[in-house]
């Protein structure tokens, strides 16, 4: 896994082993280029494979720039995702569990790192006071394996070293 690069903002045209982040999946190795016939229509596809679940994804070659790939954070920004999750002077909606559902939802779909933290931190503090539904259950275990999937490669750690650090963080 170290062997493989990281996809760069400045360099959309990614290779074979580089790393991306796939929104609302994870971090994904670019593994393949393929042509099908899709539909009576000759297409060539980005094979990636997501790297905690071995799911393949195949991107149209001229949707690459519009799925909302993006890099695996740098060093910098961990500290960052850090900061989002150590904060406890934030507001915790009171909104109907349906409400705040939809608004975590939205936060995991857009593959942000910030958002996901957000809602890792919030769906942490909620379950402090109240039982969380099983939709916010599932999205906060959705959650946590994202960001630690992504921090274990930003930092070059294990899975369950960063693991301990959130453990530790909200308890």
């Amino acid at each position: 896994m170290s062997a493989a690069s990281q996809l760069r903002s400045d360099d959309m045209t990614p290779k074979i082993g580089d790393l991306a982040v796939y929104p609302a999946q994870g971090v994904a190795e670019f593994t393949a280029i393929e042509s099908k016939e899709v539909m009576g229509r000759h297409m060539t596809f980005y094979v990636l494979k997501v790297l905690d679940s071995n799911k393949k994804i195949m991107i149209p070659l001229e949707k690459l720039e519009s799925v909302g790939l993006r890099q695996v954070i740098d060093t910098d920004e961990v500290a960052d995702v850090y900061g989002i999750l150590r904060a406890r002077d934030v507001n915790i909606s009171d909104e109907t569990w349906v409400r705040r559902y939809r608004s975590y939802d939205e936060k995991m779909k857009t593959g942000s790192i910030h958002e996901i933290a957000e809602v890792l931190r919030d769906l942490n503090l909620r379950k402090l006071d109240k039982e969380l539904s099983f939709g916010e259950r599932r999205m906060l275990d959705t959650a946590r394996r994202l960001i630690i999937q992504e921090l274990s490669i930003a930092k070059s750690a294990s899975k369950e070293a960063v693991e301990e650090e959130i453990d530790h963080i909200f308890n």
